[in-house]
C-alpha cells in the first residue's frame, strides 16, 4: 500500500487493557535513543526514514517470509506493511510484544504506513490497547488523527450495499461483489445520518473467525457495535475484528 499524501497529527492516548488478549503496560513509554515519539513520527514528511518503538496488536497472515502488522503505542498507531520475518519470528509476535521498527513513512490512498520495515524485538512490558470509541468522530477532521489505532463504533445501523448484480445486500465479497467465501467482506453502516463502508480483511480475520461469521449473518437494519483498526482507503475504511 503506497502513495497519496495524508497528514496525521499526534494523538494522545492512555491505554491499558487488552483489545484482543495480552498483558498491559502501566507506565509511560520510554523511547530508546534515536527512536521517534509518535508526535515526531506524525510530523515526519512522507518518503523519509523513520524509527519507532511500538507494540503488536494484530497481524495479517504470514506468507513469503513476511507479514503485515497493526501496532500501537500509548500515543498512536502504526501500520507495518509486508515486514520481512521468519515463521518463527511471526509466531513470537503475539499481541503486546514490543518491537523496534525502521523503515520509510509513506502513504497509499490516504493510508499512512511504514514501508520496507525491518524490526528487532525490544525489551519492555507488554501493551495491548483498549478500543477507543470514535463513533462521534465519524465525519470529522479529528478522526484521521487516530488512524491505525484500535477503535470501536457504537450503535451503528447495517445499511444496504449493492452486490455484483446490483441487488441490495447486507454484505458483499470483495469491494465489488466479485469474491466468494474466504474473500474480504464489505458492508455499509450508518450513524447520525451518514453511511460508511467497513471491511473484514480476510488476511486478518478469515472465514473461520467469529467476526467473519457474524458479518455474514447481518440483516439490513441491524444495530451493531464494532471493533477494529482505523485503516484508511480513500477515506475511513476500518478493518473490523469484532462485532458486539
Amino acid at each position: 500500500m503506497k502513495k497519496i499524501l495524508a497528514l496525521i497529527a499526534a494523538a494522545v492516548m492512555m491505554l491499558t487493557a487488552a483489545g484482543c488478549s495480552g498483558e498491559t503496560a502501566d507506565t509511560a513509554d520510554v523511547k530508546s535513543e534515536g527512536v521517534m515519539t509518535y508526535a515526531e513520527y506524525a510530523a515526519a514528511e512522507l518518503e523519509t526514514p523513520v524509527v519507532v518503538e511500538t507494540y503488536v496488536q494484530a497481524k495479517q497472515g504470514w506468507w513469503n517470509d513476511q507479514a503485515t502488522l497493526y501496532t500501537q503505542d500509548k500515543e498512536g498507531g502504526y501500520f507495518l506493511y509486508n515486514m520481512p520475518m521468519s515463521e518463527e519470528e511471526y509466531n513470537k509476535l503475539t499481541p503486546g510484544t514490543k518491537i523496534k521498527v525502521s523503515g520509510h513513512k509513506t502513504a497509499w490512498a490516504g493510508e499512512v504506513e511504514i514501508m520496507d520495515p525491518t524490526f528487532e524485538f525490544a525489551d519492555g512490558k507488554k501493551f495491548v490497547a483498549e478500543p477507543l470509541d470514535v463513533t462521534a468522530m465519524l465525519g470529522t477532521d479529528e478522526l484521521i488523527e487516530h488512524q491505525n489505532e484500535f477503535v470501536e463504533f457504537k450503535g451503528m445501523t447495517v445499511e444496504p450495499i449493492k452486490d455484483a448484480n446490483g441487488n441490495e445486500a447486507a454484505f458483499i465479497y470483495n469491494w465489488d461483489g466479485s469474491g466468494q467465501e474466504g474473500s474480504d467482506l464489505y458492508f455499509n453502516v450508518s450513524v447520525n445520518g451518514a453511511t460508511y463502508n467497513f471491511t473484514v480483511e480476510s488476511y486478518l480475520c478469515g472465514a473461520d473467525t467469529d467476526v467473519y461469521k457474524a458479518v455474514k449473518n447481518f440483516k439490513i437494519g441491524d444495530k451493531v457495535d464494532l471493533e477494529g483498526f482505523l485503516y484508511w482507503y480513500e477515506g475511513v475504511n476500518p478493518h473490523i475484528t469484532a462485532v458486539k
